[in-house]
């Protein structure tokens, strides 16, 4: 039988809401929708470009975590408010995985704090990009 394991990365919205930054179920991560919070501090940047790098490095930390990595990303899901923000996002994206070309879908939709500018959710199975 397969152990699920939550990961917590600590942000207040993880215990006010009820969720976890991601949930590990065999070899498969779901990652959360992750926004630009840096949870050391609790701060927000106002250009989405940064907000878009520390979505990645949130990610990124939950995904190390759980014993995977970017090269592991099968899928990933950007929401944004403003379709026009997601453009100058592509090169911070295409770092992350421009090697690994996840299934990937752009949605619009509002987020739950209007200083938000990006979500990002990413699913993963450890191993499949050639970690060991």
């Amino acid at each position: 039988m397969t152990k699920r394991r939550a990961i917590l990365s600590g942000s207040v919205f993880e215990e006010q809401i009820g969720y976890a930054r991601a949930v590990v179920d065999g070899d498969w991560v779901h990652v959360s929708g992750t926004t630009g919070y840096d949870y050391a501090t609790m701060t927000i940047s106002d250009d989405v470009v940064e907000q878009a790098a520390q979505c990645l490095r949130n990610i990124e930390a939950a995904l190390a975590e759980a014993g995977s990595g970017f090269e592991d990303v099968v899928r990933v899901r950007y929401l944004l408010p403003d379709r026009e923000d997601f453009e100058p996002c592509w090169p911070v994206l295409r770092r992350a995985f421009g090697q690994v070309r996840p299934a990937a879908t752009m949605m619009m939709c509002g987020l739950a704090d209007p200083r938000m500018k990006i979500e990002i959710e990413v699913y993963a199975r450890r191993g499949s990009g050639g970690r060991v």
